[in-house]
């Protein structure tokens, strides 16, 4: 569900030998073994690739194992979490609203969903369908993710009605900055206008009339299926996506609450059929349309400009020259070709989706891992050679890259340490400390003593749990007993009279994904009965 950064982890390369030259109609020659040495060379568990072509499948199929030291195979049928690749999904469960006549794209959605709230009473009046899809409400970047992220107990209605109090970081459609939580939103229209969860909606009238019928909308028919992929990542490093890979608690997961804005499992061969669909502009491949072609225009018209950062010289030539988002998909080009795509990551997992209209192709990646080199890596290759670029070895270039990345953030997270006063602080006993205290949005944290040290527990976040480390004066950081969470900076703020006035978080790492916005928080004291 959260957005998919480019490059998260080091790795090593491999060599490919992948013909160059003019752009080809088929699936590249000895994809098998170029996939399968990705798997060695980067420790990579599972890889499950769909291309089509011309209306055609090229390509559905399983590679590696569901999970690491086990010998289960992956097939074209095991399901993958996909993250925010799903956020198409739920565009076209919307698409389909509006072909029927039950909504429309510029219906405002205070009109359509009873109680919707932004912190902005303008805001809240103008916010349209579209508005809710293309990241340019003024929330920050993420703002919110922490009513899901790493886990929650909020119902999907309760999480909506809590926007109302994210304060916007800039003015309403102005900037993009990537959000999660108004796809939630967009899930609640769905149920308001339908009658149906989101999870039922997408089922019946999206996954079922796509034919993709080994794909899921909920955890629990995901941990149902037993050809299903397990979650792996490098957590027991410095920062996260460093050290060996691990695999995760897959019942450890995301807030079911953001499903809407990526919580789809999906098999290889259901993901081709969702490429021919988009393809053929809503066309099923057996006749008929599970969405018109003018929602189908609508989902690929580019609304909101991202910027463009500049890249090292190794890797200028994949450079944009422009991108943009529209309806659940990232518009750009690449070497001056425009495709269509999107990335998804969840915990343990990550995928893409690419379309390329002018040549007709499209194809899917997923990865029981969340190390960045294979999979997009093996994208960029892919569009190569459909494009008819010249051979490169992307995965080996994107590695060398992030290694320098992640060696650059402990290094900062080093001096960061060193830099710190040490034994100064704190500056009350630590009974002092402790207390209830509440977010306007996030809800409630409770410190305590235990012993001789203070403990954090996220009330609505279960298994985000754990103690607080004396980091310099007022400050520390947390230790969580599930290490898979990214570690935090908490600080405590004091009155003149020496009571904790505040507490404010800041992530520890450098490079911490932007899902963990700790940076947003702002805690208080929350009085005691006896206080009333």
């Amino acid at each position: 569900m959260r957005r998919f950064r480019l490059l998260r982890s080091a790795a090593t390369g491999t060599a490919f030998c992948w013909l160059a030259g003019a752009a080809l109609a088929t699936p590249p020659r000895g994809i098998d073994s170029e996939v399968t040495g990705l798997l060695k060379t980067f420790g990579t568990p599972a890889l499950a690739v769909s291309i089509v072509e011309n209306g055609k499948v090229a390509l559905a199929k399983g590679y590696g194992v569901r999970r690491l030291g086990a010998p289960e195979k992956v097939d074209a049928d095991t399901v993958f979490a996909t993250g925010s690749t799903g956020k198409a999904f739920t565009v076209a469960a919307l698409a389909t609203l509006v072909d029927a006549g039950k909504l429309n794209w510029d219906d405002r959605v205070i009109d359509r969903l009873p109680g919707f709230q932004m912190y902005d009473p303008w805001v809240t009046r103008e916010m349209t369908v579209v508005d809710l899809l293309v990241h340019h409400s003024g929330l920050g970047e993420g703002a919110g993710d922490l009513l899901f992220v790493p886990s929650t107990n909020l119902t999907r209605a309760e999480t909506v009605r809590r926007l109302r109090y994210i304060k916007p970081a800039t003015s309403f459609r102005s900037n993009y900055a990537y959000d999660n939580i108004l796809y939630m939103v967009a899930g609640q229209l769905i149920e308001a206008v339908s009658g149906q969860t989101w999870e039922v909606y997408v089922r019946e009238h999206v996954l079922k009339p796509a034919g993709m019928l080994h794909s899921v909308t909920t955890l629990q028919d995901r941990f149902r299926d037993p050809d299903r992929g397990q979650p792996h990542a490098r957590i027991h490093g410095a920062i996260r996506n460093l050290g060996e890979l691990s695999v995760l608690d897959e019942h450890n997961t995301l807030g079911e609450n953001a499903a809407p804005a990526g919580g789809l499992s999906i098999s290889a061969a259901d993901m081709s059929r969702w490429l021919l669909i988009q393809l053929a502009h809503g066309a099923l491949p057996e006749g008929g349309r599970l969405f018109s072609e003018e929602s189908s225009a609508q989902m690929w018209t580019p609304r909101t400009l991202l910027p463009i950062p500049q890249r090292p010289a190794e890797l200028a030539v994949t450079g944009p020259q422009f991108k943009a988002y529209a309806l659940g998909w990232e518009v750009r080009d690449w070497r001056g070709h425009k495709i269509i795509w999107h990335a998804g990551l969840d915990l343990g997992f990550c995928s893409v989706v690419v379309l390329i209209p002018e040549k007709n192709v499209g194809f899917a990646i997923q990865q029981n891992a969340e190390d960045a080199p294979p999979i997009i890596g093996l994208m960029e290759e892919l569009l190569d050679h459909y494009l008819g670029f010249p051979k490169t070895d992307w995965p080996n270039k994107l590695a060398a890259f992030q290694q320098k990345q992640m060696a650059a953030a402990v290094e900062t997270l080093k001096s960061t340490n060193t830099a710190a006063a040490g034994n100064v602080g704190p500056s009350l006993p630590l009974a002092r400390y402790a207390g209830a205290y509440a977010d306007p949005w996030y809800g409630p944290i409770a410190i305590a003593v235990d012993g001789k040290q203070l403990t954090i527990d996220f009330k609505q976040s279960p298994g985000m749990v754990g103690h607080l480390e004396h980091f310099q004066y007022d400050t520390f950081k947390t230790v969580w007993n599930d290490k898979q969470i990214e570690p935090a900076y908490v600080t405590f703020a004091l009155d003149q009279n020496g009571e904790v006035r505040n507490i404010t978080l800041k992530a520890v790492s450098p490079v911490a994904d932007f899902s963990y916005d700790y940076q947003d928080l702002n805690f208080t004291p929350v009085a005691s009965a006896h206080e009333h």
